[in-house]
């Protein structure tokens, strides 16, 4: 009896022990097949066709580097490619520090539930299309507007501010704003009060406790936002389009003009792998420093 027990026992848990491994992929299954499907598949189809060509206006399958033998040979590619990243970059450090006052008073002066009514306002906006946003500021911003009839009862020449810098900062605050105040205020509620509590006791001055242990503390969220706001504005193309004018030749702009011309999808798809290759090692610098050991 004990004898046949046992490999019945045995049996018993391992099938316990399969099915606990089952019902476990099954939970994790979703995120590897939508990394699948939504980014490793389009991302595959864009490096083919990055080697097709177009014949008559239309795209042909094909094996070649004319494609990328025309883009990296561009002059004006090289100028968009840097001036999208020093413009999205200058963006993301201004939306940051824009942000950290208002997220600062969330963490450390308001109540728990008034911070849950500030976030969810923080998240209101999302709930109108960013277009409508994006065409909203045209009211504001062109000759006649808003801030032109102001400027102007203060006897200023009230000229338009679309198709400017300021025009296209205000587009990538407009859609990185909120997503930078809500990680910013989780990364400074979650700081350990206790050091707070004892620098205070020791008589540090509040500029030092906010440089030497709340914004280390809340290094890796705070360094996150950032990231986030350059990833938000660097591909970005409704801002550069109708607050920019397309005066400012982006990236976006670019891979839009390429494609209008002649229906030039390889050459889109190179910059577009291009955008995608500067914004991978920039998310994996910028983590790997936000994470780095102290010290």
């Amino acid at each position: 009896m004990t004898s046949s027990a046992f490999p019945a026992r045995t049996s018993g848990r391992r099938l316990h022990f399969l099915f606990n491994r089952a019902w476990q992929a099954l939970w994790v299954l979703p995120l590897p097949a939508w990394l699948l499907l939504f980014f490793a598949v389009p991302l595959g189809l864009l490096v083919a066709i990055s080697f097709w060509s177009v014949v008559n206006y239309r795209l042909t399958p094909d094996a070649t580097l004319s494609a990328w033998r025309y883009v990296l040979g561009l002059d004006f590619l090289w100028a968009s490619f840097w001036r999208s990243y020093r413009l999205s970059m200058a963006s993301a450090v201004a939306i940051s520090l824009l942000a950290f006052p208002a997220s600062y008073a969330m963490a450390f002066v308001a109540a728990p539930r008034q911070r849950l009514i500030l976030l969810g306002l923080a998240i209101a906006p999302f709930f109108t299309s960013y277009l409508v946003r994006i065409y909203s500021w045209q009211v504001f911003l062109t000759e006649g507007g808003v801030i032109s009839s102001v400027v102007q009862a203060f006897g200023g020449k009230g000229e338009s501010l679309l198709n400017t810098y300021f025009a296209l900062f205000l587009g990538h605050a407009t859609l990185a704003l909120p997503v930078v105040l809500i990680l910013q205020t989780i990364a400074l509620a979650n700081v350990d009060r206790t050091g707070i509590s004892a620098a205070a006791n020791l008589g540090a001055r509040p500029g030092a406790i906010l440089f030497r242990i709340i914004l280390p503390a809340a290094r890796p969220g705070l360094t996150l936002g950032l990231l986030f706001a350059f990833l938000l504005s660097y591909a970005e193309f409704v801002s550069a389009s109708y607050l920019g004018g397309g005066t400012f030749q982006t990236l976006p702009i670019l891979v839009t003009d390429l494609v209008r011309a002649g229906q030039q999808w390889p050459r889109a798809a190179v910059v577009s792998l291009l955008m995608i290759a500067s914004l991978l090692i920039t998310a994996f610098v910028t983590v790997l420093w936000a994470y780095r050991e102290k010290g």
